[in-house]
């Protein structure tokens, strides 16, 4: 296993490994309840958005017994695929199933989904409901895939170049998929940088192999993964 920082991450990324899954579902989850709490000491309210998928279930299970004021604290997505939450597909039924239960079902859950006949339809919707936010958020936890996309910023899809733009002033943006479901809402480029602790949270050698190749590619079009990786980002992996 590694647990040497890899030498072709920039200095202003840290890194954290675990021996298994669940240990490093463990840690991040720690990590994450430890800036909540921090920030909970100087505004009665704080902010926490978080990625789908099948990686961060565990996590979500740890998080979800801490002991944060979680009264005080409001979840919402990093991106969501534009289906109903009676749908498999659903990010907001994850997160539901495993992160909003125990002490967190207190927590205020703020989805994306809005019952527009398509992600462009719903999108201003989306930007309305995400203005209950704190913001800049206080934490976020992002994904990626072994094509270098994170959030919902595909590499080379339509619409990338606006949901990246520092000059965007939507909170979120319509995106395509090359999969499906390919209708998604994700949050704008813009506003995963402004968030003030970004996680990465990556499991297995591949994922190391794709953050290698988006550091030598350098070409956020491509690999939409590199343009977070140059500013301060904590990532915790495990093989």
């Amino acid at each position: 296993m590694n647990t040497v920082k890899p030498d072709y991450l920039p200095e202003h990324v840290t890194w954290h490994s675990s021996a298994s899954t669940q240990a490093l579902a463990e840690h991040l989850a720690t990590a994450i309840a430890s800036c909540l709490t921090r920030e909970l000491e100087h505004r009665p309210r704080v902010s926490l958005a978080v990625s789908g998928g099948r990686t961060p279930t565990a996590m979500f299970t740890a998080l979800s017994q801490q002991p944060i004021a979680w009264h005080q604290v409001d979840i919402t997505l990093v991106d969501e695929r534009w289906v109903a939450e009676d749908q498999a597909d659903s990010n907001a039924a994850l997160v539901r199933q495993h992160l909003l239960q125990n002490a967190a079902t207190k927590a205020n859950f703020i989805t994306l989904f809005n019952g527009a006949p398509s992600n462009e339809a719903g999108c201003q919707g989306c930007h309305q409901q995400l203005q209950q936010l704190v913001r800049p958020i206080d934490v976020m936890v992002l994904g990626m895939g072994n094509d270098g996309h994170t959030a919902s910023l595909f590499p080379n899809c339509p619409n990338l170049a606006h949901a990246m733009s520092p000059t965007n002033p939507s909170l979120c943006s319509a995106t395509t998929a090359p999969v499906e479901p390919s209708q998604r809402i994700t949050l704008s480029g813009q506003q995963i940088h402004l968030a003030k602790h970004k996680f990465l949270h990556l499991v297995g050698d591949d994922k190391l192999q794709t953050l290698q190749q988006a550091m030598a590619l350098r070409n956020p079009n491509k690999m939409p993964i590199f343009a977070f990786l140059q500013r301060p980002l904590s990532v915790y992996w495990s093989a």
